[in-house]
């Protein structure tokens, strides 16, 4: 089985939300149930959001036990190359962007986190301070120069 790589946050954060889950599905149930009782189904616009609501949850709890029990935590290690935990800026001549290395599923790169299944992700891996990168784009290709990893 493939297993999924987490930062400590990113695991917290998903048993959190799973946490929140268990606790807002049986108020779904009990809406649901409700929405029942009220008749002809075909026309009944509250069951149809209850019964909507409630397979959310139990599809995202779903997904998230799956995340959970495949997931390996990955403890940052403050090494002078790039890894799960580390915080690296990148230049590519015009710019310089910083990316925190985050877990497989907790890439958000508008809010600076890149996972390493990325294209950058995957082309700094291992990579310090100095390393040249070539990321073709569909715009092209893109140089980047590695300024620091810490």
């Amino acid at each position: 089985m493939t297993q999924i790589r987490f930062t400590k946050e990113g695991y917290d954060k998903l048993k959190n939300e799973y946490q929140e889950l268990l606790v807002q599905r049986p108020a779904a149930v009990e809406d649901l149930k409700k929405a029942r009782e009220l008749g002809d189904l075909s026309e009944n616009g509250y069951y149809k959001a209850a019964r909507s609501k409630l397979s959310f949850i139990d599809n995202r709890l779903q997904i998230i036990k799956f995340h959970l029990r495949t997931a390996v935590v990955v403890e940052a290690v403050n090494s002078k190359m790039v890894g799960i935990g580390s915080v690296v800026t990148l230049s590519d001549g015009k710019s310089v962007r910083t990316f925190n290395i985050v877990g497989d599923l907790e890439a958000d790169p508008g809010q600076g986190k890149l996972s390493l299944l990325s294209p950058i992700g995957r082309a700094i891996a291992k990579k310090s301070a100095g390393s040249e990168i070539r990321i073709v784009t569909p715009k092209g290709e893109v140089v980047y120069k590695i300024v620091s990893v810490s």
